[in-house]
């Protein structure tokens, strides 16, 4: 039986990529391009006559941006596979992108055969990553794990102080926020670096909160 062919749109305002992603996807073998857009406009006012199985899909289109395009989009064809392409190496692009419903995320300076390679992945029910971009992801649920970790480990009592001791609070001052003595605003700090393995304000803060 013969492979089924996939039929790919491409969304990218600059028209020269435009074009040559057009003719390597051709070329590849069992990818046949119906339709190529310069912005988010065109293409949703055509995918549902296009049928796409799966949209090489640019971030950075004029108007309105690629990954609104695709929140507009998926829940009017809810199979089509939105493969981002865009030269933003950002967690919160990347986690705005999968929010609204892509299901890969590849950089621009990717190779053709790795274009080429996402596009049959992402159809197959893959989730295909240029390697930083797979990095940052893995790094941000990193940082989520250890975060919740973390929460877990602390009482209610020894978050807030924790929280008041991030915000550059002293001894006396969390204690007349919370209404208890200084000494037993020392007794927390000291069960929350026990707890943190830590020795120090600094560490504390830096261990729960990594971007501080």
């Amino acid at each position: 039986m013969a492979a089924k062919v996939i039929r790919v749109a491409v969304v990218e305002d600059d028209g020269e990529i435009r074009e040559l992603l057009r003719s390597m996807l051709m070329r590849a073998g069992q990818l046949q391009v119906v339709g190529t857009y310069p912005d988010a406009d065109a293409y949703l006012e055509a995918v549902e006559r296009i049928l796409p199985d799966v949209v090489l899909m640019d971030i950075g289109l004029p108007g309105m941006n690629g990954i609104e395009c695709v929140r507009q989009a998926k829940p009017r064809l809810p199979s089509v596979q939105y493969l981002m392409s865009t030269v933003f190496e950002s967690p919160a692009y990347i986690h705005q992108a999968l929010c609204v419903g892509a299901t890969g995320y590849l950089l621009k300076n990717a190779e053709p055969e790795e274009i080429i390679a996402a596009v049959r992945d992402i159809h197959a029910g893959g989730s295909p990553m240029s390697p930083p971009i797979a990095r940052l992801v893995v790094a941000s649920f990193q940082h989520q794990s250890e975060r919740e970790i973390q929460d877990h480990m602390l009482t209610e009592r020894e978050k807030g102080v924790l929280d008041q001791l991030a915000n550059g609070l002293m001894y006396k001052e969390i204690a007349a926020k919370a209404g208890i003595s200084t000494e037993t605003v020392r007794k927390h700090v000291r069960n929350i670096y026990e707890k943190l393995q830590v020795k120090s304000r600094m560490e504390a803060v830096r261990k729960v909160y990594p971007g501080r």
